[in-house]
């Protein structure tokens, strides 16, 4: 039984670091607050020691710092640091998705499922879902990319994206630019499927630019 209580705990320790993160990119997490992961395991209906253990998880990865006798805090971005972020997509993800665009035969044979999840990113910034949004954002880039079958790679945009700090998507809520980012997915996706590598790379550009720009906040 020990085991299977095991991978259960691990389990929960890894769901609740995924929506931690995504409240975290979200700007749902307030840098300089500290939260306490008793209130955080009770609002996610779970116990607090995989809230805890992904919290310290956090700390680990530079993204919080444990507070003494308190919580946790959430470190701040500078502007210096989103900008090196950028940077560092920029260089990785736009000749990366460039070069999907000569796998045709690759993407078409997964098309819809990606066609899906863009609707599924659509719907939900109509809703106004920030993390349901941000959850399809994430499938798409790091599915798409993974299609290349290097490993690092998907490991190192996915920790980039993890450092992000996108506060301007509560403003594109209210705006409607929520729905306009959304809507950006399906000709990145059209550009790489039929085959053109420099519109997909222009596209991309263009969706990348959010990072510094609106979505900063």
């Amino acid at each position: 039984m020990e085991p299977e209580l095991q991978l259960r705990q691990t389990n929960l320790r890894d769901q609740a670091l995924s929506i931690l993160k995504l409240r975290l990119i979200s700007g749902d997490l307030v840098p300089g607050e500290i939260y306490s992961a008793s209130a955080l395991a009770e609002e996610l209906g779970v116990s607090n020691s995989p809230v805890r253990e992904a919290m310290l998880t956090l700390v680990n990865q530079g993204l919080m710092e444990a507070v003494r006798n308190r919580g946790f805090r959430v470190l701040p971005l500078s502007r210096k640091e989103r900008q090196n972020i950028y940077e560092l997509r920029m260089l990785l993800e736009i000749p990366s998705m460039a070069k999907l665009a000569g796998m045709k035969e690759k993407l078409q044979a997964r098309e819809a499922e990606f066609t899906k999840i863009i609707s599924d990113m659509v719907r939900y910034a109509h809703e106004g879902n920030i993390v349901g949004y941000l959850e399809m954002d994430r499938q798409f880039h790091l599915g798409l990319l993974a299609i290349l079958e290097n490993d690092q790679l998907v490991n190192i945009v996915e920790n980039l994206r993890d450092q992000s700090r996108q506060f301007g998507l509560k403003a594109l809520r209210q705006t409607g630019g929520l729905i306009k980012s959304a809507e950006e997915h399906q000709p990145i996706l059209n550009a790489m499927v039929s085959g053109n590598a420099a519109l997909t790379a222009k596209l991309m550009t263009t969706h990348l630019n959010h990072l510094v720009g609106d979505w900063a906040g």
